[in-house]
């Protein structure tokens, strides 16, 4: 039994390292934009900073990001990146570009504890309408509510301010409703999506609940652009896309993933456009204007028509990605084998333009 284990975690391994071969080779007319770096530790999360910075006299703009570490033995720590992405009109030359590796800052002291879960968590996400607002998930089943600007007790630590307790299994993500400052939604173990108001009394029972998908619920995210609409992402494998105003039907679902989908993520520049990620070490990009469309047989073999693009670049489960808020079409994605990716697929994909490079001349890419 383990002889066969090992044999198939090598063809397994051999199957990824070529799919990964085909990937590269054909990145020059799949991407306008590739980095790959390797971290020292594995990331669990990244997450772009809002700032940007244009150098004088450069031909690149300065982003930041934020990632965790997740270490053997040692204390883990946040570390801020500096990313150089060159100007639309820059010619590529590494020289040009600076590489310095930043120190460790020394010891980082926190100005708040919050108290309130049992057991870790995951899930966390800022009032974008509410200063000071932080809901958390946890595996202890309940979501936290914080409000940073209470004044702390003793040894700076804050007590949350509400404890939602609506949920029957370790809750995997949470996020605030992008428009209404009272309503957040969280997804659990559970297989539930469960939408809240702060407003309510009744912490024990949301304002809405609905059997999301067939297995844990991993992600969940609210359109930016449209005040009803929002994405949740399952161990199921799918998608499922929602309209708050009637949750007992489901609107879509988005079915290419190979196995559990970790994170899910709307463009913060396209009312359409939605990425979602997981342990199949592929990153989908789906737009929602092409639901429905018809479609060659040659072309439905490589996914449906929503299916935009398919980001290939990683060779084990990816953790996290973000959407680049300044820069149209960036994301920077992570991976458990300590990869970070920073990467802009070709702008032909999504103007749908007709590619320069005919597709007989491109390798074929395993999904």
């Amino acid at each position: 039994m383990a002889d066969k284990e090992v044999y198939d975690d090598a063809v397994e391994e051999r199957v990824i390292n070529e799919e990964y071969k085909i990937w590269k080779k054909n990145t020059p007319f799949l991407y306008d934009l590739v980095m790959t770096h390797a971290l020292e530790w594995p990331s669990l999360t990244v997450q772009w900073l809002p700032d940007v910075n244009r150098p004088e006299g450069k031909d690149y703009v300065v982003h930041r990001l934020v990632l965790g570490t997740h270490t053997s033995d040692e204390q883990n720590h946040l570390v801020i990146a500096s990313v150089q992405i060159p100007n639309d009109d820059a010619q590529f030359d590494a020289s040009h570009y600076d590489s310095e590796k930043g120190d460790p800052s020394g010891e980082c002291s926190p100005d708040l504890r919050l108290r309130g879960h049992q057991k870790e968590g995951y899930g966390l996400s800022w009032n974008p309408n509410l200063s000071g607002n932080l809901l958390s998930a946890s595996d202890d089943h309940t979501i936290c509510l914080w409000d940073i600007s209470a004044v702390p007790k003793e040894g700076k630590i804050v007590d949350a301010k509400t404890i939602f307790t609506g949920h029957t299994a370790v809750v995997e993500d949470v996020s605030w409703h992008l428009l209404h400052e009272s309503l957040f939604g969280s997804v659990a173990d559970d297989q539930k999506l469960m939408i809240w108001d702060t407003r309510s009394n009744n912490t024990a029972k949301p304002s809405h609940s609905v059997d999301a998908h067939t297995a844990e619920v991993n992600c969940l995210s609210f359109n930016p652009y449209s005040e009803f609409i929002l994405a949740t992402g399952s161990a199921d494998k799918t998608v499922a896309l929602w309209d708050l105003r009637n949750l007992k039907l489901k609107l879509h679902s988005f079915e290419s993933h190979k196995d559990e989908i970790f994170q899910v993520q709307w463009s913060p520049h396209n009312e359409t456009i939605l990425a979602s990620s997981g342990t199949d070490r592929r990153l989908n990009v789906w737009d929602l204007s092409k639901i429905g469309e018809e479609q060659s047989a040659e072309d439905a073999e490589d996914g449906p028509p929503e299916l935009l693009f398919i980001h290939g670049g990683h060779t084990a489960k990816i953790s996290d990605f973000s959407w680049n808020p300044n820069e149209p079409w960036v994301i920077c994605s992570v991976s458990e084998d300590n990869i970070m990716q920073v990467w802009q697929m070709a702008e032909n994909i999504y103007n749908d333009e007709e590619p320069d490079t005919p597709a007989s001349e491109l390798e074929g890419q395993a999904s």
